[in-house]
């Protein structure tokens, strides 16, 4: 049997269409009414809809075809919109807010403020966040190999570099060496596992390892080159910030991509520009 989820997305059957909607087959849950507002044109009894399950403001199931901003598991930055004595409500998209309770606030929340959160089902089967990520992140162990694409969330600053979380479930850091722009708490990128650690934490970096990211790097810089009349006032010896503002990439990559450019004759290094050889400019 489907096990249906809540806070997460269902695929439930349309069982009875009635004036104010139509109601879902949920199984051992029950009919779950899905509002008439989110009823997809053309749906009829019988009829497969992706929905999100959630509890109404009278603590009623309900469904929609709305997707919040963040699901049961998973971690975003979100906006409090009110604060009030049993905590703070958040923006997820919905129009139910949803609750960050006081004992789950890192610090108390402030009206208007954004905050990295964690949402889970509580002990009484609402669907509520947490600023206290400690609890909820790094509980399982990652299964990663080096290369790996993955997701994450910036969650705090440290003397080696950024804290992140991964794919909503793990702790990262980002180095230092890595991060060429300071980076906001809740900044959401693509980065690539270089280990994981013993620790279960993961090491990360910015740029993809390997030789089939510089061969599309070197295309970049080619483009570049021609679409600015074939020099660039960068070389290997720019600065890694000055790199990373040009082109994005760390300086270790930016080195590696011209030094096949050169090696195949296509590009000159002067000591303060590349630009284009002769047979390329033509």
């Amino acid at each position: 049997m489907t096990q249906l989820a809540l806070g997460k997305l269902n695929k439930l059957a349309v069982k009875k269409q009635v004036e104010f909607g139509v109601y879902l087959d949920g199984l051992s849950w029950g009919d779950i009414l899905l509002p008439k507002r989110y009823v997809p044109s053309g749906a009829e009894v019988g009829t497969v809809l992706e929905v999100f399950l959630y509890l109404d403001s009278e603590d009623q199931l309900i469904a929609t075809t709305e997707k919040p901003y963040v699901m049961v598991g998973q971690v975003a930055q979100l906006k409090a919109v009110a604060v009030t004595k049993v905590g703070a409500f958040l923006n997820w998209g919905l129009k139910k807010d949803l609750l960050v309770p006081f004992s789950e606030q890192q610090i108390p929340m402030q009206l208007d403020k954004y905050y990295l959160v964690y949402c889970y089902v509580d002990t009484s089967n609402r669907i509520v966040a947490s600023a206290k990520l400690d609890r909820y992140i790094g509980k399982d162990t990652p299964d990663y190999q080096p290369g790996d694409e993955v997701q994450f969330y910036v969650a705090s600053q440290t003397d080696l570099g950024y804290k992140v979380v991964v794919d909503h479930q793990h702790w990262g850091l980002l180095y230092k060496n890595q991060v060429f722009k300071p980076l906001r708490i809740g900044y959401k990128g693509t980065a690539y596992v270089q280990k994981v650690r013993d620790d279960l934490r993961i090491d990360l970096l910015l740029d993809k390892p390997g030789y089939e990211k510089t061969q599309a790097f070197t295309d970049v810089i080619l483009e570049r080159l021609k679409h600015k009349g074939g020099s660039l006032p960068i070389s290997d010896k720019s600065t890694p910030e000055q790199i990373y503002g040009e082109f994005g990439v760390s300086k270790k990559m930016f080195k590696q991509a011209i030094g096949a450019l050169y090696k195949a004759g296509k590009i000159v290094i002067e000591a303060e520009a590349i630009r284009l050889t002769q047979t390329q400019s033509n």
